[in-house]
């Protein structure tokens, strides 16, 4: 008996804590969301459409990610593969460090620094990532040339399906 309680409290964590696709996957973005100010690396607050618009007639793949976060430093390899691999992509980080010190650091320990890099100083909640629904990292979310969001939700930059849209967009 103490087994089986034992392996439902496990799987009941599993389901609580696992990321959770989410019900409608939005190809735009709402004015709100757009609005949503994020720090550069120089400390520049700029709006989410102010970056969305330098990468506008090319396609782009948002990182979400924190320096804290354990699966996003796991991925950070196959990031760089996939950025070598499909070298016409941009990239830009967002991260959702819990300070500007902590995502400075991490910035320099992971070797990203020389990225297009930008942080949610206003925390996790706020208007961009309630409207995408952003409930983990990492996330990876492809953006085509029309500014359109091509891939809502991928978890691993390993993800077959991230790869086969990207190659769609290419053509």
């Amino acid at each position: 008996m103490k087994k089986l309680l034992f392996l439902g409290l496990i799987l009941f964590g599993f389901n609580a804590f696992s990321q959770k696709v989410p019900d409608v996957l939005k190809t735009e973005f709402s004015k709100e969301a757009l609005a949503q100010k994020i720090v550069t690396a120089s400390g520049k607050k700029v709006s989410i459409n102010d970056v969305l618009e330098q990468h506008k007639g090319k396609i782009l793949i948002i990182d979400f990610w924190a320096s804290w976060c354990r699966d996003c430093i796991l991925a950070l390899p196959s990031t760089k593969e996939l950025k070598e691999n499909n070298p016409e992509i941009e990239f830009v980080y967002f991260s959702l460090d819990r300070s500007h010190e902590q995502w400075k650091k991490g910035l320099e320990k992971y070797n990203i620094v020389d990225q297009e890099n930008y942080w949610f100083d206003e925390g996790w909640k706020n208007n961009f990532n309630n409207y995408i629904d952003l409930n983990w990292v990492p996330r990876f979310m492809v953006i085509d040339q029309k500014g359109t969001i091509a891939n809502y939700y991928s978890i691993n930059p390993k993800d077959p399906e991230l790869q086969k849209i990207l190659n769609s967009l290419k053509n």
